[in-house]
């Protein structure tokens, strides 16, 4: 399952979460986000349990697409123990997603 994450609820979603979590930096106009957009969903259901996926919306949280130095979107980032774990930018293959939770994890 993916959640909507915000600035609220990111401290205690994502640098507090005892999960590795996959933050999904996107916008709604983003033609590759939409693309991507299922692939994220895919490795959710097939990585349930083991790492938590979020997706974040840089036009509504630009602090954090700020904070932690989204310049292009698609940004794909995992954060583990609260530190960023691994990042990968642009539309991806569902294969290089996979390798960046495995690496994660």
């Amino acid at each position: 399952m993916v959640e909507k994450i915000t600035s609220e609820d990111f401290e205690a979603e994502v640098l507090r979460s005892e999960k590795a979590v996959m933050v999904d930096f996107y916008a709604d106009w983003c033609t590759p986000c939409k693309m991507l957009a299922p692939t994220v969903a895919e490795l959710a259901e097939e990585y349930e349990g083991k790492i938590k996926v979020g997706k974040l919306d840089i036009d509504q949280n630009m602090d954090l697409a700020d904070r932690y130095g989204v310049m292009n979107i698609p940004t794909l980032v995992i954060f583990k123990d609260g530190k960023e774990k691994e990042r990968i930018m642009g539309l991806q293959p569902k294969e290089a997603v996979e390798d960046l939770i495995k690496r994660a994890l």
